[in-house]
């Protein structure tokens, strides 16, 4: 090797070891934040955890009292907008994998997915006021359950396409050529084959939409009391966390940092999962 050769060598060692050294303090520094952020929540989240975060409502400044109303109220909508928005995403990714892979109209609803995946969510909200609240003349769950199913919409559409494209072509000509019809081969073999990956969207999905404040403030909003109509404003947590941290009032503030706690972990339990259903299926192949 010359002596051209060897310093051309040592610049680019140097270089290589550099961006290394960026990158690693740049990760180091994530991970601190995150750590910090973890660490402040669960120290404050844990002290205020007790038997009637989870038996009592919502409380008046002063008093005593819990999440229940508003652990009920994230429930609900969030599961009411699971089961709304992952049937009809699963079917579009369906349709632009299966049937229109390279037609017009799957190009249009594939560009209009990754817009509607990348817009905030408030903007979600205002249009769900302006398409139901405003008509309606009041706030609601259900309206709160139509911003969240939107939200839902572009995961599960993009997941469920990138899944079944990843199906071998030649499970589906064997079927075929068994002579299953397209759609017994889609729902036998599509299906099955992709399941895990289909289910990994779903709870990815629903992560999303667990801490999601903004869509609520504008469709559903708060209720103080226990409440089971739909048709009216219903309790949520992450409005109640909005609500309780920005107020004055230590009690409440306790509260906010406990339901910020619960909402991390759910979310938390739901990627969890999600990793393990999408390792198993990995492993699989």
């Amino acid at each position: 090797m010359n002596v051209q050769s060897m310093s051309l060598y040592k610049r680019r060692y140097r270089r290589n070891q550099l961006a290394m050294l960026l990158a690693n303090l740049a990760t180091l520094l994530g991970l601190a934040a995150l750590v910090w952020i973890l660490a402040t929540l669960f120290i404050k989240g844990f002290g205020g955890l007790h038997l009637n975060v989870f038996t009592q409502n919502t409380p008046p400044p002063g008093d005593d009292g819990g999440l229940l109303n508003a652990i009920f109220g994230s429930l609900v909508q969030t599961v009411v907008a699971t089961l709304i928005g992952t049937p009809i995403g699963i079917l579009a990714g369906t349709y632009m994998a299966e049937y229109g892979r390279n037609t017009k109209l799957a190009t249009v609803v594939r560009f209009i997915n990754d817009v509607l995946l990348s817009a905030p969510s408030i903007v979600v909200g205002l249009f769900v006021y302006e398409m139901m609240v405003q008509p309606m003349g009041h706030f609601s769950a259900w309206a709160g359950c139509a911003a969240l199913a939107i939200l839902v919409l572009p995961v599960v559409v993009r997941t469920t396409e990138d899944m079944l494209l990843l199906v071998p072509d030649s499970l589906r000509e064997a079927a075929s050529a068994l002579g299953a019809p397209r759609w017994l081969v889609i729902r036998k073999v599509c299906y099955r084959a992709a399941r895990a990956g289909l289910i990994t969207g779903t709870l990815l999905a629903v992560a999303r939409i667990s801490g999601e404040t903004a869509p609520l403030l504008f469709t559903s909003l708060n209720n103080q009391f226990w409440s089971t109509d739909m048709n009216a404003p219903m309790a949520n947590l992450p409005v109640v966390i909005f609500q309780f941290a920005t107020s004055p009032y230590e009690d409440w503030q306790r509260l906010a940092w406990v339901g910020a706690l619960l909402i991390t972990l759910a979310v938390l339990a739901l990627n969890v999962v999600a990793r393990s259903l999408s390792g198993a299926k990995t492993q699989d192949r």
